[in-house]
């Protein structure tokens, strides 16, 4: 089986979103890297500045060191305002600063060695609602070489709604068996 990490973007223990990663991922060995655990600051944008991004005293190294050994990143986010959490959205900004980071010079073609997937849960018609977000993470992938291996958008608002989305408790069988043979 092919190593994984999940980076989780919730900011609730036991949220929606993290209940149905666990459906995914329960019984397996993964790093699970809760972004709410850490500070990452949010980027400031210094591609084109001929010195680069300055150093930020903040956690996004530490993450990157942790996701960098797996090869399948499950990203677990629940869906807020259409899109992605703050952290992941935060986290994920943050990869700018890597792609021309002299800590990290082969960090997309890192990157570009792994699959990824998406699981997401939100309360206001996910299943539409969702899908920009959905591509949002196909464009960020596209971009770094990253496989996407697929998603899952689940139903819920209140604490443990997502225990009556069959469909996406099916569909996270379905993942967990897929991640065991691969």
């Amino acid at each position: 089986m092919k190593t994984i990490a999940v980076i989780d973007g919730g900011t609730r223990p036991n949220g929606n979103t993290a209940i149905l990663t666990d459906q995914v991922i329960e019984g397996l060995s993964v790093a699970k890297i809760l972004l709410r655990d850490y500070t990452v600051f949010p980027i400031i944008d210094m591609r084109h500045d001929s010195g680069g991004f300055k150093k930020r005293e903040d956690d996004y190294h530490t993450i990157i060191d942790q996701i960098l050994p797996h090869e399948i990143l499950i990203f677990s986010t629940p869906i807020y305002w259409y899109s992605m959490s703050g952290l992941m959205k935060n986290f994920v900004d943050r990869w700018s600063h890597s792609l021309r980071d002299s800590d990290y010079p082969d960090f997309k073609a890192q990157m570009a060695k792994k699959t990824a997937y998406v699981i997401a849960v939100g309360g206001d018609n996910p299943h539409v609602k969702g899908l920009p977000m959905i591509q949002q993470f196909q464009h960020i992938f596209d971009f770094m070489g990253i496989e996407f291996g697929g998603y899952i958008i689940g139903v819920g608002n209140k604490p443990k709604d997502i225990l009556e989305d069959k469909k996406a408790l099916f569909a996270a069988a379905q993942l967990k068996n897929k991640l065991i043979y691969s």
